[in-house]
């Protein structure tokens, strides 16, 4: 299936409403029928200001943070849409990618 790979940054502590922005973020993406993402904690970053945000030992609400999506190209624009809507201003990057599901499913799964 083709395409995108949407990548969200955004800092631990930040909030939209009574939710951080990576909560409300998974939160959207599975109402809009979008499944699976991916949230990796990075240990230092600087941000669109220059400003350097790290993870501390004793604080880590400054920790960078990516969220991850492989999406249709219906499924981008349902959760930029929202975006929109909610009024956050949010740093992404969105590339074109192929992307499926390989071998058979487990019983697990």
């Amino acid at each position: 299936m083709n395409g995108y790979q949407l990548t969200f940054y955004t800092e631990q502590n930040r909030r939209h409403g009574h939710h951080t922005v990576v909560e409300w973020l998974l939160a959207e993406a599975s109402s809009a029928d979008i499944h699976g993402a991916t949230v990796v904690a990075a240990a230092e970053g600087v941000g669109h200001a220059g400003a350097r945000h790290a993870a501390r030992f004793f604080d880590l609400a400054d920790q960078p943070v990516q969220v991850i999506f492989a999406v249709t190209e219906a499924e981008s624009e349902r959760l930029f849409d929202a975006i929109q809507r909610a009024g956050i201003r949010l740093f992404y990057t969105r590339c074109p990618v192929e992307f499926g599901t390989l071998g058979e499913p487990s019983a697990s799964a």
